[in-house]
Parts: structure tokens; sequence; C-alpha cells
């Protein structure tokens, strides 16, 4: 069974720029090396709601946990925050399409 990490933050007002450099540079590959494929990425425009919402899909549950224990991903998330507020992490069981 498939399962999926859901990530939503909010970029930091004036980081933007260094941000995006951040996401397409380190942390999407960094990511796949470590076993996750992206699978989803949305930008949230109008609302309450947090600016960026993305899933990352795992095989199954104990390489998921593996990942998540690992220092690698620690030191992704670490860098993360160098750019993001509101970081919030969530695993679900993978179903097809939009999860939230």
């Amino acid at each position: 069974m498939s399962f999926k990490l859901l990530l939503s933050w909010d970029i930091l007002p004036g980081r933007e720029q260094e941000y995006f450099e951040f996401v397409v540079r380190e942390f999407i590959p960094g990511i796949q090396a470590l076993g996750l494929e992206p699978s989803d990425a949305w930008l949230t425009i109008y609302g309450e709601h947090p600016q960026i919402l993305t899933g990352v899909q795992v095989k199954n549950l104990n390489s998921l946990n593996t990942i998540m224990t690992s220092q690698e991903w620690d030191q992704m998330v670490t860098k993360l925050l160098d750019y993001v507020d509101n970081l919030k992490i969530k695993t679900v069981k993978a179903k097809p399409g939009f999860q939230m």
C-alpha cells in the first residue's frame, strides 16, 4: 500500500526568489534521492489556507518511516524552514487526486 506525505507551508515574505531556487535546485532533487516521489503541488492564491500544498508518495510505510527518521530528511526540513513558516506534515494512505 502506498502512502503520501502531505506538506503545507507559507513562504516567508521577502524570501520568495531564494525559496523557489532552493525548491528547484535542492529540495525536490533531495527528497527524490531519499525515495519520495512528488505527486501534487498546489499554490493557494486566494483564501485562508497555506500558501503551498504538496504531496510526495512512497511505496510503503516502512520506507516512509526510514526516510522520516533519516539525517538527510532532517537536513532537508531544516533547510526548508529557512524559507517557510507554518510547516505542517501529515501522513495518509495514498489515493488518486488531491488529498488534504
